[in-house]
């Protein structure tokens, strides 16, 4: 086991706990970013590349019958085997948005096409559930399973806010475990029912599932509600018969107390479990063998790399498996001042050493698997008029790296500006201030300066009657650094004169009809009526 430490090349914003790393077709995407419209990754999901201790993220592209994907925290996440035609897939489910939003959609995401350029483009669906739909839930596991020739998958655990008829403006934002109930979803036809089982008492959340056949364990967990994390394991079997499922659950004492582990696939049916927490304010820094077989699991401790000083040292810590025994791994930069890269990241590699040619190709992100797999550019328009061979040996250059500099480039006319120095609005963790903001905060234009600018009204700390009254009205406002509120208060009020209605004549009006008649003609028609 190694630990080797990572430089994040302009995209170490990007990263943020509670994101998840995907396997298809053996690369590595990075999901649960914001997606931005109009910059060069509106989807969110990111290709992942780890090379000469260097880690880079490039943007990812949705096919045009792709369905929209939001930036979910701490989902279900489950990997799909292809079969029968259907190509190979990740299943996910609930998950929190960086505004709090809990996710109960279901949504499958795949590989669409590969192009000339070598650029990938991924599929995401959205499937549709009918019957015991599960709620909107995050910090849950999502298995797949097989029996009897069928698939299944099988959802438990998690978190949720409190009941609607519950909440108050007190615990509005609180949380509560939901109930310990197992969801069998049928991929195939949507269908998805609910099974309570007698020997699972309590909900848990941030808890370990592996699946093997038509089994699965799960391990460790966090109880919300006893404020525990019991050191047990949890075989759950699924037989799914032609009526209904049957579901056999025994409960183990001899399993980890453990939250938000990672878990790093070292062969088949055979894992390596680290990190997480074993108590609130204790991290766990032992690693531990996982192998399931025909006779149950199989668990054994295994040697940990040698951690540095700040991965000891620090508080939190989060990461994902980047597949073929190898993880990825953040710890939050403290120091004073503050470091400007938020995280430090490392590569945990779990694989053996071999002798000979085969240690070439055990190796993990290093190795050069990742030169033959389709690089990810940014966009189609940096090889516009290029013929594919000319592509060759593009996939190493700079221009194809995901550059968070371009990035604030390409917003300075946005809403993602920094409108001061004092800017608090990030696109990466912005929440809504006002009750009028939805997706986009709020924003001003201050007349001050050569043609004036724009400011965001949080960071003017412009209170909501304010901001809707200066809204409404017609004067001018001047940002804190030209002048502010006193400013704005000397600003005399803008004149509106009355607008003079002037009569519309009509160009062509017929003027009425006279009779010019001399005295003899008048006489004559008197006598003639007369």
């Amino acid at each position: 086991m190694s630990l080797q430490p990572l430089t994040a090349v302009n995209c170490a914003g990007l990263v943020q706990p509670g994101f998840s790393l995907l396997e298809l077709e053996g690369d590595i995407y990075l999901f649960g970013q914001k997606g931005w419209p109009k910059r060069s990754c509106p989807t969110g999901v990111f290709g992942v590349r780890v090379k000469a201790g260097e880690l880079k993220l490039r943007a990812i592209s949705f096919s045009n019958n792709s369905c929209y994907l939001p930036p979910l925290r701490c989902p279900a996440i489950a990997h799909f085997e292809p079969h029968d035609g259907h190509p190979e897939c990740y299943l996910i489910h609930g998950g929190r948005t960086p505004n709090n939003e809990l996710s109960s959609s279901l949504y499958m995401l795949s590989v669409d096409s590969r192009g000339c350029n070598r650029k990938v483009t991924l599929c995401c669906q959205e499937k549709e559930l009918v019957g015991d739909i599960p709620s909107a839930r995050y910090g849950h596991t999502l298995s797949v399973i097989h029996s009897r020739g069928k698939s299944a998958c099988v959802l438990f655990g998690g978190r949720s806010y409190m009941p609607p008829t519950e909440r108050t403006t007190e615990n509005w934002n609180s949380v509560v475990d939901c109930p310990p109930q197992v969801f069998l979803i049928d991929l195939e036809f949507g269908c998805s029912t609910a099974h309570t089982v007698p020997e699972l008492t309590d909900g848990q959340s941030f808890h370990v599932a592996l699946a093997r056949e038509d089994c699965v364990y799960f391990l460790g967990g966090h109880i919300l509600s006893s404020d525990c994390r019991p050191p047990r394991l949890i075989r759950l079997r699924v037989e799914l018969l032609l009526g209904s499922p049957v579901l056999t659950c025994s409960v183990l004492q001899e399993g980890l107390a453990i939250t938000s582990a990672i878990v790093a696939p070292v062969g088949y049916n055979e894992y390596i479990v680290f990190g997480g927490y074993q108590s609130e304010t204790q991290k766990r820094m032992e690693c531990t063998y996982i192998g399931l077989d025909d006779v149950g699991v199989h668990m054994e401790p295994r040697e940990p790399p040698e951690w540095t000083g700040e991965v000891t040292h620090s508080r939190t810590w989060f990461g994902g498996s980047l597949g073929k025994g190898s993880a990825l791994i953040a710890i939050p930069s403290e120091g004073n001042p503050t470091p400007p890269d938020a995280y430090h990241f490392y590569l945990v590699n779990f694989q053996k050493e071999q002798v000979g040619e085969a240690s070439t190709q055990g190796c993990s992100q290093e190795s050069t698997d990742f030169e033959d797999s389709a690089p990810l550019e940014d966009s189609e328009e940096l090889y516009f008029g290029r013929e594919p061979h000319e592509l060759e040996y593009s996939s190493d250059g700079e221009g194809d790296t995901y550059n968070e500099d371009d990035e604030e480039d390409e917003s300075q006319t946005g809403y993602w500006i920094k409108c001061c120095l004092t800017c608090q609005v990030d696109p990466n963790t912005w929440e809504p201030y006002y009750s009028t903001e939805l997706t986009r905060p709020a924003m001003i234009f201050c007349s001050r300066g050569e043609g004036g600018h724009w400011v965001h009204a949080q960071c003017m700390e412009l209170p909501e009657s304010l901001l809707l009254r200066l809204s409404q009205g017609n004067s001018k406002y001047f940002c804190l650094d030209h002048g502010g509120l006193p400013r704005q208060e000397m600003t005399p009020p803008r004149q509106i004169l009355p607008v003079k209605r002037v009569p519309m004549k009509m160009a062509h009006r017929k003027a009425p009809v006279s009779m010019k008649m001399t005295p003899a003609k008048k006489s004559f028609l008197r006598r003639l009526f007369d």
